[in-house]
């Protein structure tokens, strides 16, 4: 098992959500060095007064630009990837900017950490990668590809680069239920796509759970998933209506562009390579070299027998269950208080 204990350790987008709440994970160890990398100076200087801890160091850069991530890349043990564009309107919109965020930064990193001999590196995605069909989850998918093509062909060299893949985050920046409440306060109607729609509900301490996981875990390639509840968005509407006891109306929008009905976690082609590590999916590398009769004049027949998996046939919570699990979100608590 891998050691923190004096350790420098590198987590791209350190500011955003995720960022956070790893660095407070992290904290709670005998790390050396926690190193903050990311373009917004304003949000560093934010978290370096919120924080005031001599172990956290901020890096001006963007994954866009490989001299910015050797420079913060060098003496580094690990590496957790989160720098990303993560909005599906934004990235449909500039499409180009997901490109060169996601994959080619995805790149950069993983090249850095390569080069410089970093000794585990942990990418972050989403299910939206998986059978994407809007600009984040395309890039993020080829940054899946990416970091598997390093472990396929061997170039990691003594540097473990793996992957998670996860749903929405409940209350992280830009999700549903920090909208919900917020409409709530201001008495305005709830808005929601289609009733039936399911989402994947994962607090974000089970998304730092999942990277430490496979941090432990990973072997070159990997691509892990925590497996996770659901609920449709009518019963995730109600349950945010109970708690802050709101009688406000929920107006349905429709489908919008670049959403799913559903989200998928586990493809049933990954599924054939996949481990069942109880809390976890672990779907290994598809080690398959540039032999390509492995692609093309072969096949597996095990594939069609499985199903992928998704939101819909994942444990569904019921308003209830839902209202339980909102109440663990420090974020949710934090909002009835001031509610009250």
């Amino acid at each position: 098992m891998k050691t923190i204990a004096g350790k420098t350790i590198l987590v791209t987008g350190g500011t955003g959500s995720f960022g956070k709440a790893m660095v407070n994970r992290l904290l709670k160890t005998k790390v050396k060095q926690i190193r903050i990398f990311s373009r917004d100076e304003l949000k560093q200087e934010l978290m370096r007064i919120d924080y005031s801890e001599p172990r956290l160091s901020f890096y001006i850069g963007d994954v866009r630009d490989r001299d910015s991530v050797d420079n913060v890349m060098k003496g580094v043990d690990y590496v957790f990837h989160a720098a990303a564009l993560k909005q599906v309107p934004s990235c449909e919109f500039f499409p180009m900017q997901a490109v060169m965020t996601n994959i080619i930064g995805g790149h950069n990193v993983i090249e850095s950490a390569i080069a410089n001999k970093v000794k585990c590196l942990v990418c972050l995605s989403t299910d939206k990668a998986v059978y994407p069909i809007n600009a984040m989850g395309m890039t993020k998918s080829l940054m899946e590809k990416v970091a598997q093509a390093a472990g396929r062909a061997g170039s990691a060299g003594n540097t473990v680069v793996s992957c998670v893949r996860y749903g929405n985050v409940m209350c992280s920046r830009g999700s549903v239920i920090p909208l919900f409440i917020d409409q709530i306060k201001k008495g305005k109607p709830l808005t929601l796509t289609v009733p039936e729609m399911t989402r994947f509900l994962l607090p974000l301490y089970f998304s730092v759970d999942l990277v430490l996981f496979a941090f432990t875990h990973a072997r070159p390639g990997d691509i892990f998933v925590k497996k996770a509840p659901a609920c449709t968005v009518m019963d995730l509407a109600q349950a945010v209506k109970n708690l802050f006891k709101s009688d406000v109306p929920i107006n349905v929008i429709g489908i919008r562009h670049g959403e799913k009905l559903y989200e998928t976690l586990v493809t049933r082609e990954e599924m054939v390579r996949a481990d069942d590590m109880g809390d976890y999916y672990r779907i290994s590398l598809d080690d398959r070299n540039l032999n390509y009769a492995l692609y093309f004049t072969k096949g597996d027949k095990k594939e069609i027998q499985l199903e992928d998996y998704h939101s819909h046939n994942t444990e569904q919570l019921n308003v209830k269950q839902v209202e339980k699990l909102l109440l663990t979100l420090p974020e949710v608590v934090a909002e009835l208080k001031n509610w009250k």
